[in-house]
This record gives C-alpha cells, structure tokens and sequence, in this order.
C-alpha cells in the first residue's frame, strides 16, 4: 500500500480555533481508515510546518480524496508526497 507524507500549516481559522485541533485530527484519522488506509506517524513541529503526517493509503486516487476534503475544512493547508520505502527505493535505483 503506498505511503503519504502529508506537510500541513494551520490557516488563520485553523489556529483561531486550536483547540478544536485534536478532534479534527481523529476525524482525519477516520478519515483515511473510512478509505481504506491507516495513519503511521503524527507529528506537531516548529519550523516550516506546524503538522507532519505519514499514512497509508490503497491508491492515489484515495490520497487525493483525503486532501481534498482536508483543504476544504479550511483550517489547513497541506502538501502531500507520496513516500518510497527502502526497497522501492533499491529496485527503482538499480534500474538506472
């Protein structure tokens, strides 16, 4: 199953309304398990984003559904990368 990093920053609503944080968070963890997947790591950072996320998913179609409805709330803005592991990442180089 393919692997997404997800970089968020809170928008203006987003940190007006922190507190509201962590349940937004569970409704993006049901989110990505309502779509097959499942949620790897979460962390809060300080630096260029405020959010960094790792799950898993079945499909970029699916990948693209869940940042689309994550951009839509509104409270933040993400960047999404889809992620190789190690051994995508050997065979895909030793092709070269």
């Amino acid at each position: 199953m393919p692997t997404y990093i997800g970089l968020a920053n809170w928008t203006d609503q987003g940190i007006k309304n922190v507190k509201e944080s962590a349940a937004r968070y569970d409704a993006f963890k049901a989110l990505v398990e309502d779509r097959g997947g499942h949620v790897r790591s979460f962390f809060m950072t300080m630096g260029a984003f405020d959010l960094i996320i790792t799950y898993d998913l079945p499909s970029d179609d699916a990948a693209a559904e869940v940042a689309l409805k994550l951009g839509a709330s509104g409270n933040v803005r993400t960047q999404t990368l889809k992620a190789f592991d190690e051994s995508a990442y050997r065979r895909l180089t030793s092709a070269v």
